[in-house]
């Protein structure tokens, strides 16, 4: 889960926009871009990042806080496009849906949106929105105390020894405060209004239908949406996908979060074994088999006696290297860092410099949404403490990189509000319009999972899976083959007759 907010330009532009009341949905022809009217009209001012398509626009876009009474309370919801830059080739809409929950859609688009411009050769306008507690987005705050909000307290690592006293007086406490504070605002932070503000965003483009491309957390949205609205999608690509289940939305995707650690090490483990590291000073072992014991080891040892960092206050403990070895396995550029991390933990004579998402706390509104959704989304069952604890102490042993933090407590446990909307259950039942692409060796949405949604959406969807290690693959992670396959989709709708995969 990594959370992303847009710079002061950014701000300054989106606060200065406004939107006409009374969204009102128009038809338009595929190949022409909708034309503006006043009842939907959004006033989109220039709002490009350094590195980002320097078209990129934004503004604001109204919708319910409580999407059953639509003539109540509204709040903003901040939204992005870039336009088509060639107006001829144009042929509909395509929506970026990012990954999270707590990612930004306008810094996505920011990051992404050149090279898709790039790739569909201005076959789309793009666009992106935040959702709501994300960006410049309405945001709501749990109150919590900085300790609370370190990327490694949110994710409830157990103690060294597998203690979890620790994470349920956290989990217990920040259940509290977030209902304490969190308001009206907090408990609307969910992934059924997410996939309502999507289309009240489409509405406001004048479009009939969308194409998407939603990544990891954002691929569930997307295939949410495809559920509900199915005959509004045109094109839709679900990229790193988990297990649709709506009795373990969100906790089963933690769960499976260490068998798929485990599935995706090996990579890291020739990787830093391979010869070809003695030139950079990164090679770990010599033999791939001797990494695992080298870095569980490592963590066991920090974990007794964490070393001081280059960050005042923070510490490199045993919790902290297995965060950043989590945080590393979601692509391969990130190998050189986790290697140089274990090394600098190695070496007494100078402190460890830590990765920065490990440095600092998260900001208030980011852990808030980070924890909201997946709270809000689903009825977690109250579990006592020991049942917890045995989880953990199985899943230590199993899977020792992972050492039981994904099947640890977490406040959604001592959450005080019911679920306002039950997960909806994906079926078969709408369009054959969805490509899957997925990796072997996912970290975080592992691939028996996303066979779990390919059952699900039957004859409605092909699966391309690749021969990669990694999370979200189209653009990134992925090779030229499975960017092949997206790329061709969503310009001219050609998919695999049947499921497929790409060699490396």
């Amino acid at each position: 889960m990594t959370t992303t907010h847009p710079n002061k330009a950014l701000l300054l532009a989106l606060a200065a926009t406004t939107v006409a009341a009374g969204l009102t949905a128009t038809a338009a022809p595929a190949a022409a871009r909708p034309a503006a009217t006043a009842a939907h009209k959004l006033d989109w001012k220039p709002c490009a990042e350094p590195g980002g398509p320097t078209a990129q626009e934004c503004a604001v876009l109204p919708v319910p806080l409580d999407h059953d009474d639509p003539d109540g309370r509204q709040i903003h919801i901040a939204v992005s496009r870039v336009l088509s830059d060639r107006p001829a080739a144009r042929r509909g809409t395509l929506v970026v849906i990012p990954g999270g929950p707590g990612g930004s859609g306008v810094r996505r688009l920011a990051q992404k949106g050149a090279a898709l411009q790039r790739e569909l050769a201005g076959a789309y306008d793009l666009v992106a929105l935040d959702p709501r507690g994300v960006g410049a987005s309405t945001t709501a705050s749990c109150g919590l105390a900085p300790e609370d909000r370190y990327l490694t307290t949110l994710r409830s690592w157990p103690g060294p020894d597998g203690e979890i006293a620790e994470n349920t007086a956290r989990s217990r406490r920040t259940a509290e405060a977030c209902a304490r504070n969190g308001g009206p605002e907090l408990r609307s932070f969910t992934t059924a209004n997410q996939v309502r503000d999507l289309d009240r965003f489409r509405e406001a483009l004048g479009e009939r239908k969308l194409s998407a491309w939603g990544t990891s957390y954002g691929a569930y949205v997307a295939a949410q949406y495809a559920q509900k609205y199915p005959r509004r999608t045109d094109r839709w690509v679900l990229d790193s996908t988990g297990d649709p289940d709506p009795q373990r939305v969100a906790r089963g995707w933690l769960a499976n979060m260490s068998r798929g650690a485990d599935e995706r090490f090996p990579d890291f483990a020739a990787w830093a074994a391979h010869p070809d590291r003695d030139r950079d000073g990164l090679r770990l072992a010599a033999r791939p088999e001797e990494v695992e014991p080298l870095v569980v080891a490592l963590a066991s040892r920090l974990d007794r006696e964490p070393r001081s960092s280059t960050t005042p206050g923070v510490p490199l403990t045993g919790i902290g290297l297995r965060q950043a070895l989590q945080n590393a396995l979601y692509g391969d550029a990130a190998f050189p860092g986790f290697a140089r991390l274990v090394k600098a933990a190695q070496d007494p004579a100078a402190p460890p410099a830590l990765p920065p998402e490990l440095a600092q706390p998260l900001r208030d509104e980011d852990a808030a949404v980070m924890i909201g959704v997946i709270c809000n989304d689903v009825a977690w069952p109250h579990t006592s403490a020991d049942t917890y604890r045995a989880a953990v102490r199985e899943d230590r042993a199993r899977y020792p990189l992972t050492a039981g933090m994904p099947v640890n407590v977490l406040p959604c446990s001592f959450w005080k509000t019911a679920p306002e909307d039950a997960p909806t259950r994906i079926t078969d039942d709408g369009p054959s319009n969805v490509l899957m692409l997925q990796s072997r060796r996912d970290p975080a949405t592992p691939l028996f999972g996303a066979l779990k949604m390919r059952q699900a959406l039957g004859d409605r969807a092909r699966m391309v899976t690749v021969e990669q290690g990694g999370h979200g693959l189209y653009l990134g992670n992925g090779n030229a083959c499975g960017d092949r396959a997206v790329t061709d989709f969503l310009t001219t709708g050609r998919r695999p007759s049947r499921d497929t995969h790409c060699a490396t």
